[in-house]
């Protein structure tokens, strides 16, 4: 696994997120399974993660405990979010834009 010294890895082993997180790498992989959870395979079958995962796992496991949500519907809450966060960040450049252009 190659990285640079100031970045560190850019994957991470099932094994590594599972310590991360505190999940057993069986939830893991039903996380990945349910798509809730990017991951990639290697030739041999291994799933490997963007250092975000340990991010994504933590706002799946904040949403399931804190609004005591289904895998199905956190699925449903994450992707409400993203879209939330890509308006709010076209509605930001939208205003920036103006403020330039009147500025």
């Amino acid at each position: 696994m190659a990285a640079h010294p100031l970045t560190g890895p850019n994957r991470l082993s099932l094994a590594v997120v599972a310590q991360r997180t505190g999940l057993h790498p069986d939830l893991v992989r039903r996380l990945v399974a349910l798509s809730l959870l990017d991951a990639r395979r290697d030739e041999q079958a291994r799933l490997w993660f963007d250092p975000e995962a340990v991010t994504v796992l933590a706002r799946i496991q904040r949403l399931r405990a804190g609004l005591g949500l289904n895998y199905a519907a956190v699925g449903v809450v994450l992707d409400l979010l993203d879209r939330i966060a890509v308006l709010e960040a076209t509605l930001r450049a939208r205003s920036e834009t103006s403020w330039i252009s009147t500025g």
